[in-house]
């Protein structure tokens, strides 16, 4: 009887194991496929965050443009890496149209993201590249969205762009993170103490 229990206990850790290496896999999957942008405000006054929320406006604004011929997150990386300099000029006039005299710069990095929503759909944690702009000094608490696929440009049904680069059974973890909690949490972990032994922070 023991040993039955004992086979039945190791059975069902071994689902659990698999499961969850199967999902931090798929997980892996999405964080390699997407390209994030994200925005920091130079300070958490009411101010600056109103300010970055307008560079966000300008800067999705002309982004249809600048990334309408992106097929792939390689693609995308690419043209974001082309319009850095253009990207900067936009969030820059917007900046100073505002009447502020904040510098700002836009670089494309890889970094490291706890689990985040956007619009009903769940992120996974872990290391995304990125488009980043910063305002100002960048102490401010930041704003992101996806810009491949480009769910969060206007125009964008999120639906449909996802489809187009991840396969349901992700799409199903972007949409239904709820269902997953407990996983996206593991993920997490997981994925901070990896980080920190990367990176350091």
């Amino acid at each position: 009887m023991k040993l039955l229990i004992k086979s039945a206990a190791f059975g069902l850790a071994l689902t659990i194991l698999f499961s969850g290496l199967y999902f931090h896999a798929e997980c892996k999957v999405i964080s390699n496929s997407v390209l994030r942008l994200h925005i920091l405000a130079n300070s958490d006054s009411e101010e600056d965050q109103a300010l970055k929320l307008r560079v966000r406006d300008a800067v999705l604004e002309e982004a249809g443009a600048l990334f309408s011929s992106a097929h792939s997150k390689e693609d995308a990386a690419k043209l974001a890496k082309a319009g850095l300099s253009k990207i900067e000029e936009i969030a820059q006039a917007c900046i100073t149209e505002q009447g502020y005299n904040y510098t700002v710069r836009a670089e494309l990095t890889s970094m490291f993201f706890q689990t985040r929503i956007y619009d009903h759909i769940a992120m996974p944690a872990g290391v995304y590249d990125a488009l980043r702009i910063t305002i100002g000094s960048g102490q401010g608490h930041n704003w992101w969205c996806v810009m491949y696929p480009p769910i969060c440009l206007p125009a964008a049904e999120k639906k449909d762009e996802l489809e187009d680069v991840l396969e349901k059974e992700q799409i199903d973890i972007l949409e239904n993170q709820p269902k997953y909690e407990i996983k996206f949490k593991i993920v997490e972990i997981f994925e901070s103490i990896a980080n920190f032994f990367t990176n350091g922070a």
